[in-house]
């Protein structure tokens, strides 16, 4: 999901903020509305991911847009973290017309993509990006039973590991050079693997799940559960924290949990989470992330893996503080639009606003259950 800087050394420091801003570079960001001093309901699940979908949805060509001025389509790999949220709708609402939706946007996105050909380079300009839409096609395939899904994701992962993974030394590289190995890449490569080893049964994925997580953990986590963005050849792994790193990394620990009961993949799952809760809150609120860039969807990914961990895990612990972000974020939207922001903290702004910094809310609304008073 990083676009390739000119040189070398800047991956290691720039890392995921190197990503292009392109044309959202500018954020018309104007007043703010005050805030609503109400949590969130049961019902606001539904309203703001209609509010989002108006918004953002282009109902013509089933893509997502990346502003509300309507006038782009959003990142690649962040289609694939809406298709996931489309599933996160169905599975809590059960509406035959969200089923409808999931096929409409893997529809869109085979027509804009090129169909899911994973050898064109030009559409697909970096592993980590084919390795978000294989995860989520495998994830489809779970929620709807359509074999088409499974197939893309099989032939999506065989390509990736084909092209990305280092047999000498293990890991996964993010880019096409080989540049470095980074957590974008490896944490979303085990969780991709174990849904299709429980999809198919098949122990070779089970095998490279195990692989590339011990690299992981051994390369990119350390002893406080800190999640390093990346690892550029024998230097220290560095860069940035980020949200979608721990969250994929909380993800990959607990599906092998899942599968093999080993108590230690619980506890990595929640030395992740501690460390989040722990190191990158600001009173417990969660980081902004992303000033006018991909980065606003990042939270939508830990969304996901966090309430795995709460809600399939029992690790019920969590659930107050995640429900504290929902509740603050939920309370600082733009009422006119209902509309979020990647800042809880602060009242969303009324002018345009990106999908990105727009979708965690959204995201944690669909899996997180309301307060109870």
């Amino acid at each position: 999901m990083k676009k390739l800087t000119c040189c070398l050394v800047l991956s290691l420091f720039i890392s995921f903020a190197g990503r292009s801003k392109g044309k959202d570079a500018t954020p018309a960001k104007t007043s703010v509305v005050k805030p609503i001093n109400q949590d969130f309901t049961a019902g606001d699940a539904d309203l703001a991911y209609n509010a989002f979908n108006s918004a953002f949805y282009d109902t013509a060509n089933k893509l997502y847009y990346s502003t509300t001025k309507k006038d782009g389509v959003a990142a690649i790999w962040t289609q694939a973290i809406y298709w996931d949220m489309a599933m996160n709708v169905y599975q809590r609402t059960k509406a035959p017309a969200q089923m409808t939706m999931i096929g409409d946007i893997y529809q869109g996105n085979y027509n804009h993509y090129d169909a899911y050909n994973w050898t064109n380079h030009t559409v697909w300009f970096i592993y980590d990006d084919m390795m978000w839409w294989v995860m989520a096609l495998a994830r489809a395939h779970q929620v709807t039973g359509n074999a088409t899904y499974l197939q893309k994701a099989k032939e999506g992962f065989d390509h990736v590991w084909a092209g990305s993974y280092d047999p000498v030394d293990g890991g996964m590289y993010w880019d096409f050079r080989h540049s470095g190995k980074n957590a974008c890449i490896n944490f979303p490569t085990v969780i991709a693997a174990m849904r299709l080893y429980t999809i198919t049964g098949d122990a070779g994925y089970l095998d490279k799940a195990k692989s590339i997580y011990a690299w992981s953990k051994a390369n990119l986590v350390d002893a406080t559960g800190k999640v390093n963005d990346n690892k550029i050849g024998n230097n220290p792994a560095g860069g940035q924290d980020y949200t979608y790193n721990s969250g994929t990394a909380i993800g990959a620990a607990l599906a092998l949990y899942k599968q093999s009961n080993d108590a230690a993949y619980l506890n990595d799952a929640k030395l992740y989470t501690d460390y989040v809760k722990n190191n990158l809150c600001t009173n417990g609120i969660l980081p902004a992330e992303g000033d006018f860039n991909e980065q606003g969807v990042l939270k939508a990914i830990f969304a996901l893996y966090v309430m795995q961990l709460i809600t399939e895990a029992g690790q019920s612990q969590y659930l107050s503080w995640i429900q504290t972000n929902v509740n603050t974020g939920w309370k600082n939207r733009d009422a006119t639009r209902n509309l979020t922001y990647r800042n809880y903290a602060v009242a969303c702004p009324t002018g345009n606003i990106q999908s990105y910094e727009a979708s965690s809310i959204v995201a944690f609304m669909q899996l997180c259950p309301p307060t109870t008073k």
